[in-house]
């Protein structure tokens, strides 16, 4: 990592860079900002994903299907919309806001630090399927008690925060 000269007399900001891209890491180098949402059938059945090899980190690990950074400048909205079409192929609706979760984790021994705003929204089923196959495993319906082993290490934390509204 490097960092980049910090001159206070000229108000600029300290960042850390990654040296390969030359770039700040979003929940890294300062607090990145995830958009996370459980999607389900309106009959009690949710969809989760299995993390692929392609993913940073947990892989195998089973996660809500429809989550992910929010992109500079874009709202809220917009990144569960997005996130759910390019990870399940569909467009959410009835869509809610449930509340959100600071999340520190460490990945690959270096601390990192989200606000995750989560969701629940609804989709068809039937326009449901594996966008990402690099990312993706397998996705699978269940209720809230099939959620199988292994879980994302902030899966259980989403699930018993939100517990009375899933």
């Amino acid at each position: 990592m490097i960092t980049n000269p910090f001159d206070s007399r000229k108000g600029f900001v300290l960042y850390y860079f990654n040296m390969e891209s030359g770039q700040p890491q979003k929940g890294f180098d300062y607090i990145g900002i995830a958009a996370v949402t459980m999607c389900h059938n309106g009959e009690g059945k949710y969809l989760i994903s299995q993390r692929g090899l392609g993913c940073r980190d947990e892989h195998g690990a089973w996660e809500p299907a429809g989550g992910g950074g929010v992109e500079h400048g874009e709202s809220l909205d917009d990144a569960v919309l997005r996130e759910v079409r390019e990870e399940c192929g569909t467009t959410p609706y009835d869509i809610e806001y449930m509340g959100f979760r600071e999340v520190f984790r460490e990945i690959d021994g270096k601390k990192s630090h989200y606000i995750s705003f989560d969701f629940k929204a609804r989709i068809n089923p039937e326009e449901v399927r594996i966008t990402e196959p690099d990312k993706c495993d397998e996705l699978r319906w269940c209720t809230i008690p099939e959620i199988p082993n292994p879980q994302h290490s902030q899966f259980p934390i989403f699930l018993e925060k939100y517990k009375d509204r899933l």
